[in-house]
């Protein structure tokens, strides 16, 4: 029988880029006794949630939160925008942006995808999961669309299978820059509480995010954050809607209720996880973004030691969620990755897609602190050299001097 409750002495290392490690405080919310989700009760706490999450947000227009995944949440996102047919425009940054491409084309839409093109000479990885977003490259495409026919431009702020983190400013100004109608959808599922987001001050459409990465909850809840001008589009968008539709969410969240049953037990969760993140006592967000571009640092300084590379080629983007170190070629990354797991019990995430099997990623977010990456470190330190890589130094030692003379952010 499988037993999920059991793993060697010591805590489990679980350094992928989401699921993040849920802490205790969010684990104990959790587990309050169910209440009725039509009391006054809940009611009571619908509100405080939906008040908070607009915080994180950064916004004061309305945030619905789905029972689902971050795949639901595209999905909301389209349905209620889009009309069977509609031409939308995605930029392809890895993996998740290209699967989002394929959910558009399964509902029915006219997906297209713009994709920076060639690959790098030295790793021989396409150049489009290198980099951000190239804003230009959808201003262009946009000036050309002379009938507007393109509905929406989706674009994904930190890319979770390959560590980069795009300009969402800058590809506001470029559709204003093209003067087009189109709509700006943005994922920012392992952005959000981890990465600066601003969905008003950027003037972003809908924002899509999940629970499982920087807001450190299990997955299953979901999110649209909504501008004026998408809650219009989604009065005449025609593509067949029912559970996903805002309508119904917005109007009885007024009095802090869905129209179908919440998960309860996370909304416990992410009422204690916003608490967590806006608490001034602890620097609140800001302090919580800073703290996170520290461990990024510190995980480069570790790779670079090592002399790998880098997946993310453009230090102006690198995320600060996640690092995905290239393995030289002939290195098998999963294998890499296997030795790791059995031997350190330290889950790396792994190469998707395009990348499967020539890199692996480290996350450093949410409930981590600087002995947990080292430890990590420490891990994929050791599993290199089992591996055979030849390793050009120490990176557990160049964390360590990192992290030792550049003094954690406090509030």
């Amino acid at each position: 029988m499988l037993n999920l409750d059991f793993h060697p002495t010591g805590r489990h290392f679980l350094q992928i880029p989401g699921p993040s490690p849920v802490p205790d405080r969010i684990l104990r919310a959790m587990s309050y006794p169910t209440i009725d989700h039509r009391g006054p009760e809940f009611g009571a706490l619908g509100l405080q949630v939906l008040g908070k999450i607009k915080q994180i947000f950064k916004t004061q227009q309305p945030v619905i939160i789905y029972p689902a995944s971050g795949t639901g949440a595209w999905e909301g996102a389209l349905v209620n925008v889009c009309s069977p047919g509609d031409h939308v425009l995605l930029y392809e940054t890895g993996h998740f942006a290209w699967l989002w491409q394929k959910l558009a084309v399964r509902l029915g839409l006219n997906a297209e995808i713009l994709t920076m093109a060639g690959t790098d000479a030295s790793s021989g990885l396409p150049n489009a999961y290198r980099h951000g977003v190239q804003a230009e490259m959808i201003e262009a495409r946009l000036k050309a669309d002379t009938a507007h026919s393109i509905k929406a431009v989706c674009v994904v702020h930190n890319e979770t299978s390959t560590g980069v983190t795009s300009n969402i400013a800058a590809v506001r100004q470029a559709i204003d820059a093209a003067k087009h109608p189109a709509l700006l959808l943005v994922d920012t599922i392992s952005g959000l509480a981890s990465a600066d987001y601003e969905h008003d001050a950027w003037g972003v459409d809908v924002t899509i995010s999940g629970s499982q990465k920087g807001l450190m909850l299990p997955p299953g809840i979901s999110f649209n954050a909504l501008s004026s001008k998408a809650m219009a589009a989604s009065k005449s968008a025609t593509l067949p809607k029912a559970y996903w539709a805002w309508d119904e969410i917005i109007e009885m969240n007024k009095t802090g209720f869905w129209p179908s049953t919440p998960n309860t037990n996370l909304i416990y969760g992410l009422d204690e996880a916003c608490d967590m993140l806006l608490n001034p006592r602890h620097g609140g967000l800001a302090t919580t973004f800073a703290r996170h571009l520290r461990w990024a640092e510190g995980v480069r300084a570790a790779v670079r030691a090592w002399g790998l590379e880098i997946l993310c080629a453009d230090d102006a983007v690198y995320s600060p969620i996640l690092t995905g170190v290239v393995t030289p070629v002939g290195v098998d990354a999963d294998q890499v990755r296997k030795i790791i797991y059995e031997r350190f019990d330290c889950s790396l995430g792994t190469g998707l897609g395009k990348l499967k099997g020539r890199m692996f990623r480290i996350g450093h977010l949410g409930d981590c602190n600087d002995l947990t990456l080292i430890a990590a470190l420490g891990g994929c330190e050791m599993g290199l050299k089992l591996a055979g890589v030849k390793l050009a130094g120490s990176g557990v030692q160049a964390a360590m001097d990192y992290f030792s003379a550049n003094l954690a952010p406090t509030a």
